[in-house]
C-alpha cells in the first residue's frame, strides 16, 4: 500500500495524544493526579494538540476533504464514521477534565468522573481507528488479531512515555512511571516483533487463480498486466518496497520506537536530577520519531489482493 504521510502523522500522533489522555485518566481514578496549572495546561495542550493535529491531517487523504463531514452519518457500517463520532464526542469528557483539572484546579468529584469518561473514550477511538484497518479483508497484513492489540498497547506505550517527559520536566518525576513507561515500551517491542513474525508465518491467502475462477484449470499465471500504464489501483495498492530497504527500515524502527527509549528510561532510573529529566524527554522525542518509520512500514509492506491480477505473486514466488 502507498503510505501518506497525512496517515501516517494521524496514526502516530492521535494514537501518542489519545495514550497520554488515557493515563491522565487513570491517575484522576486513582487519585494520585499531580496540581499545578502549567504541568496541566502544557500536557492537556499537548494531548489535545496531538489528536487535533492528526485528525485534521487525516482528512488530507480524502479526495473532497471538504466533504469529510458526510462520513459521519454512515456511522451504522464504517468503522470510519465510528472512528468520527468517537473523537467528537471524547472531546467532550476532554473539555470537562480540562476545565476542572487545570482551571479550577481541582482533582477530585467531577473531574474523575470525567477524567474516566476520556480514558474510556480514547480506548474506544483507537479501537474504531485499529478497525479501519483490521476490517479490511484484501489486505492480510491487517486483517488479522494483531492489529487491534497492537495500535492499543502502541498508544499506551507512547502515552506513558511521553507522560513521564513531561512530569520530569516539571518537577513531578518519579520511578513508578519512569518504570511504566519502561514497562509499555518494553512490550510494545515484543508486540511489534510479534506481528512481524505472525505476517511471515501467515502467508496463505487467495491466488491469482481463486481471483480469476481459473483455480480449478491448474496452475494460473499472468502473461501481462489488463494495462500498460499506471492507474489508481497501481498506485495506492500496488506500492512495493525493495527487502533490503524494509530490513533496513525495521532495524530504524526498532532502534528509535524501542531500544532509544529503553535504553534512555534505563539511565533515566539511576541518573541523579537533570540528567534523568533529559533522558526521560529524549525518550520521549527519540519515540515518536521511530513510531513514524513504523507507521511507514505498516503501510508500505500491506500487500493488497487486487495486485494478484497484475502478476506480483508470481514476482515474489520468483524472488
Amino acid at each position: 500500500m502507498r503510505p501518506a504521510f497525512s496517515v501516517i502523522f494521524f496514526t502516530t500522533a492521535s494514537g501518542a495524544g489519545y495514550g497520554l489522555l488515557f493515563w491522565l485518566g487513570l491517575a484522576a481514578l486513582a487519585g494520585i493526579l499531580p496540581g499545578g496549572f502549567w504541568f496541566g495546561f502544557v500536557t492537556m495542550a499537548l494531548a489535545v494538540g496531538l489528536i487535533s493535529a492528526g485528525l485534521l491531517s487525516s482528512t488530507a487523504h480524502l479526495g473532497r476533504p471538504e466533504r469529510a463531514w458526510r462520513a459521519f452519518s454512515q456511522w451504522r457500517s464504517s468503522w470510519l464514521s465510528r472512528e468520527g463520532v468517537a473523537s467528537v464526542l471524547t472531546y467532550l469528557p476532554i473539555a470537562a477534565f480540562g476545565v476542572g483539572w487545570v482551571f479550577l484546579g481541582r482533582t477530585g468529584g467531577w473531574v474523575v468522573a470525567a477524567g474516566a469518561l476520556m480514558a474510556l473514550g480514547a480506548v474506544v477511538t483507537v479501537c474504531m481507528t485499529a478497525m479501519i484497518y483490521a476490517s479490511l479483508k484484501p489486505v492480510r497484513e491487517w486483517h488479522n488479531p494483531t492489529t487491534l492489540p497492537g495500535y492499543l498497547l502502541f498508544a499506551a506505550m507512547t502515552g506513558a512515555v511521553l507522560l513521564n517527559g513531561v512530569l520530569h520536566l516539571f518537577g513531578h518525576g518519579s520511578q513508578p512511571m519512569v518504570l511504566l513507561a519502561l514497562g509499555t515500551t518494553i512490550l510494545g517491542w515484543i508486540m511489534k516483533r510479534t506481528i512481524w513474525r505472525y505476517n511471515a508465518t501467515h502467508r496463505d491467502g487467495p491466488t491469482l487463480g481463486d481471483a480469476t475462477g481459473l483455480g480449478n484449470a491448474g496452475k494460473v499465471r499472468s502473461s501481462q498486466w489488463p494495462h500498460t500504464e499506471q492507474n489508481y489501483l497501481l498506485k495506492e495498492m500496488g506500492y512495493k518496497i525493495a527487502r533490503k530497504h524494509s530490513a533496513r527500515l525495521r532495524i530504524i524502527a526498532q532502534a528509535l520506537a524501542f531500544a532509544a527509549p529503553i535504553a534512555l528510561l534505563a539511565v533515566a532510573l539511576i541518573a541523579p536530577g537533570w540528567l534523568s529529566v533529559v533522558g526521560c524527554v529524549l525518550a520521549a522525542l527519540v519515540q515518536l520519531a521511530g513510531m513514524l518509520v513504523e507507521r511507514w512500514l505498516f503501510f508500505a509492506e500491506a500487500t493488497h489482493t487486487v495486485t494478484l491480477y497484475y502478476g506480483y505473486a508470481d514476482k515474489e514466488a520468483a524472488a
